[in-house]
């Protein structure tokens, strides 16, 4: 268990400073109102925690180990968006469009609703 943690304290230690620098570099070439650094490292994201669970999972490619680190250390680090995609990927696959709807309708809306909530806590103090 503790190898497991430590695999993916380092592969989350990777990604945040990945997406930190990618997104910097990515702003500082497209300068938009949008947050085209944060679209960029999503996008990114998603692309490579295809690559990863398709060469894990269908190709068998991957060490259960190199997957922690790279799925859930690496991308969880890097972004946590691709983790959101690949589920709902993964419930496209199954054809349990019901459950897509709640889970992508939840996400967003909660997702906002904790974020206003977040933002007025310091009027509580």
């Amino acid at each position: 268990m503790l190898r497991t943690l430590l695999l993916i304290g380092l592969g989350g230690f990777l990604g945040s400073i990945s997406r930190f620098l990618i997104a910097l570099g990515v702003n500082r070439i497209f300068q938009s109102v949008l947050p085209v650094g944060t679209l960029a490292v999503n996008i990114l994201g998603c692309i490579l925690i295809g690559i990863i669970y398709s060469l894990a999972q269908e190709k068998n490619m991957l060490s259960p180990e190199l997957r922690i680190f790279l799925g859930v250390g690496f991308c969880g680090g890097f972004t946590t968006y691709s983790s959101f995609a690949f589920d709902k990927f993964s419930l496209i696959k199954t054809g349990d469009f019901l459950m897509l709807s709640v889970y992508v309708s939840a996400s967003v809306f909660l997702g906002l609703i904790a974020v206003y909530l977040g933002s007025q806590i310091h009027k509580l103090f």
